[in-house]
């Protein structure tokens, strides 16, 4: 049907190598070793890092050369836990983005393989296709229906139609493609790609801080001021009652780590990190560990219908040929030729790659008596276009005559039909009833043309002969109702959002059982909509049909308004600019496009939303966890912070009872122990049966932390009380802080 390519094999394992030194990675930037910089930078920064060198250097002024061993040995041990932990973080979320990142299909050796675009060089042959990220700079070898979007590159966000022509051959890394299918040899690669070049680096993991990281940050913060002011206060005042600046330096010093709650935000990433491995053994790629947190606080998910809800598998069930006025019902008799079924399947791509377009391929070849494809070739494409969307094929057969064929939206090939209102009447009524029964519908039909005269530059030009419809269904998955009942019983709404006919999509929202099915909206609608109307829609109306890239967005921003906190599920290119807009960006990875994985936070790599009641289940352990972990740590760094001033301040004989030895000591034991004892803590067994916490909600607010505080006050009572009651027993200091000691380490313990 079309001249192939069989003359073209690709590199071989030896070309591939060559290439590569020759002409380096398609990897845009690599920046392992700056990476291993910047993480010894940030530790070397850090506050308790700069803390501990600087009383090290007291003691050893002090002469105190045993306690500045300590500090130093105490100093290695906190920068080497700190960079193994964020290094292994950092190569964890490598290999996540490697698992996530773009493949692309190559032809080496005669070979088709798929493999991750980072690793093609000049010279490889590469296939892409409706979904797709193109994976490099490239020349056209052969195209069919092919069209890019790069505005990434030019800002201009209408379709590019690509050919083999000069003018028209050249694809670039980074932008999308559109439609169709193309057989291309990369030219340029990585930092040489025009993508490269300009420096837009297309970073599919971008850190958006969190709610919750703020509020972390911003409580961090304000403790590091307040342990700077604390410092300064300690120091000046121990210089006025002893004028000896090394001693008063290491009083303040020994304040100042007290305060510092530097296990709040090792905690916090620990927790993070520990969920998305979780995550990541049930089958759900985080692309940004810091998602886990804003699971559990998902109010609303919305579904795409195919590939979510569904099989995505597309069977074809019937067609009604209008000529005989006869319904051909596949799921009650075997597989039967009529014209309408080969129109259908001229209209299709000769080599298929979607689903519906597969299945007429198969069929037809089943019950073709006279297959005329081998022997025919594509004359002219009309891609999908239009609104509502049709497409067109222009084929030469072996004996000169010619088929045209149109197949897609039924009201788009309607009107352009030569059909009476009558006959238009008929057609709606039928494809309504297919509709009901949960099936999409394509119109299909065809233009008489003898091979004279010039064929139109577009197919609106065309005027066309209706010949009945196609339909196709798409069953829904086994278990997707009790996966939405999860879903409902934890306070999650669901709504359908799908590209459908409104009674197809209500149907499958029926038998999905997604709750008030009956009241649909749909893409021109909600257009159509102003946003104040809108936000009140979305709150009880929970099936979306016929929609679009900018009605889903809509629909997203209007959820968003209302302050729920949105998941979004897709797979298609059209889901991209949804996909990025919500709060929780859900694509599939086996049938998903790289677009869509692409925009997405969360990747399921085996299609099924199973797993997304699981993850917020382990969002919201993780929250409830980490909530336990910090009010244990501001629970302990009360009195380790009062222990150390209060006697400074109150001018107790014996004020030493902590020294930076101690304070760091105690802190080296807390933030692994709660990182590891909350982190294994099981979910609250009604986790799953309360309405989702507020995203806004403060985590170190009086009331989250007033328990902390007391108890925190209560362990400084004890501790303190019996140092009080020692010194005034004329114990000896060690003696004294022995026994504080050992209070404050049991209280910890329990």
């Amino acid at each position: 049907m079309k001249e192939g390519k069989s003359n073209i094999k690709g590199l071989d394992e030896n070309q591939v190598a060559t290439q590569r030194v020759t002409f380096g990675s398609n990897a845009l930037t690599s920046d392992y070793q700056s990476g291993i910089r910047q993480i010894i930078k940030e530790i070397v920064l850090e506050p308790m890092f700069l803390l501990l060198i600087c009383t090290a250097v007291i003691y050893f002024i002090l002469g105190e050369i045993h306690e500045g061993i300590l500090m130093i040995v105490a100093l290695f041990f906190v920068a080497g836990i700190s960079l193994y932990q964020e290094q292994r973080s950092r190569n964890a979320v490598d290999s996540l983005k490697k698992l996530s990142s773009s493949k692309a299909k190559v032809l080496r050796s005669g070979k088709i393989l798929e493999i991750y675009s980072d690793d093609l060089v000049v010279g490889d042959i590469i296939m892409a296709e409706d979904g797709n990220l193109v994976s490099a700079d490239a020349e056209i070898l052969e195209a069919h229906d092919f069209s890019v979007n790069e505005s990434i590159l030019t800002g201009e966000s209408l379709p590019v139609f690509k050919s083999t022509t000069f003018e028209q051959n050249r694809i670039y890394k980074g932008t999308q493609v559109l439609s169709g299918t193309c057989t291309a040899r990369v030219l340029a690669v990585g930092q040489h790609s025009e993508i490269g070049k300009i420096g837009a680096l297309l970073d599919d993991i971008k850190v958006v801080r969190t709610p919750l990281q703020l509020q972390i940050r911003k409580f961090t913060t304000f403790m590091v001021v307040f342990g700077m002011l604390a410092f300064i206060l300690v120091v000046v005042l121990t210089y006025l009652q002893t004028h000896q600046i090394a001693a008063s330096l290491l009083k303040g010093m020994t304040l100042a780590m007290s305060v510092l709650p530097e296990e709040i935000p090792v905690a916090f990433s620990t927790f993070m990190a520990l969920g998305a491995y979780h995550m990541f053994k049930k089958g759900v790629i985080a692309k940004n560990p810091y998602t886990v947190e804003t699971l559990g606080a998902s109010t609303v998910i919305c579904a795409d219908k195919t590939g979510t809800l569904t099989q995505n598998i597309m069977e074809l069930v019937a067609v009604y040929d209008m000529d005989s006025n006869r319904l051909f019902d596949f799921t009650t008799q075997p597989f039967e030729y009529c014209k309408v079924f080969e129109l259908a399947m001229w209209a299709s791509e000769p080599d298929a790659i979607d689903k519906m377009e597969i299945q007429l391929h198969q069929v037809f070849g089943q019950v073709s008596t006279c297959d005329r494809r081998p022997t025919s070739s594509l004359v002219k494409e009309y891609p999908l276009g239009g609104s509502p969307p049709m497409m067109t094929h222009v084929f030469k057969h072996s004996d000169a005559s010619y088929t045209i064929a149109v197949k897609g939206s039924v009201e788009g090939i309607l009107k352009q039909s030569t059909l009476n209102t009558t006959e238009i009447e008929l057609i709606l009524k039928k494809v309504e009833q297919l509709a009901y029964r949960g099936f999409r519908v394509l119109g299909v039909g065809e233009v008489v043309f003898n091979g004279r005269g010039a064929l139109p530059e577009e197919q609106s030009s065309f005027v066309y002969d209706f010949a009945g419809v196609v339909a196709f269904y798409d069953p829904p998955k086994e278990n997707i109702q009790q996966t939405l009942e999860v879903f409902y019983k934890a306070g999650i709404d669901v709504k359908m959002i799908t590209g459908d006919h409104a009674h197809t999509a209500t149907s499958i929202a029926k038998m999905t059982g997604i709750h008030h099915a009956g009241s649909v909206m749909e893409g021109e609608e909600i257009m159509k909509t102003e946003m104040a109307k809108l936000q009140l829609d979305v709150k009880t109306i929970n099936v979306f049909a016929r929609m679009f890239p900018a009605a889903k967005l809509k629909i997203i921003e209007a959820l968003k308004a209302n302050g729920e906190v949105v998941a979004m599920t897709g797979d298609g290119v059209n889901d991209g600019p949804a996909l990025k807009a919500a709060h929780i960006g859900i694509a599939m990875g086996l049938g998903g496009s790289e677009v869509a994985k692409s925009a997405a936070g969360l990747v399921l790599m085996d299609d099924n939303l199973l797993w997304m009641t699981d993850s917020i289940a382990l969002g919201r352990r993780i929250y409830e966890n980490l909530k336990k972990a910090i009010r244990y740590i501001i629970s302990i760094h009360i009195p380790i912070i009062l222990i150390v001033a209060l006697p400074m301040f109150f001018y107790w004989s014996f004020t030493d009872i902590f020294t930076p030895v101690h304070v760091i000591f105690l802190e080296l034991i807390m933030g692994p122990t709660c990182s590891v004892i909350y982190e294994n803590e099981p979910g609250e067994k009604l986790s799953m049966l309360k309405a989702p916490r507020k995203l806004s909600e403060n985590f170190f607010s009086f009331k989250e932390l007033s328990l902390s505080i007391l108890q925190g006050l209560a362990i400084t009572a004890a501790c303190l009380g019996l140092g009080y009651y020692l010194i005034q027993q004329g114990e000896e200091g060690s003696y004294i802080r022995t026994m504080v000691y050992t209070t404050l380490f049991l209280a910890m313990s329990f």
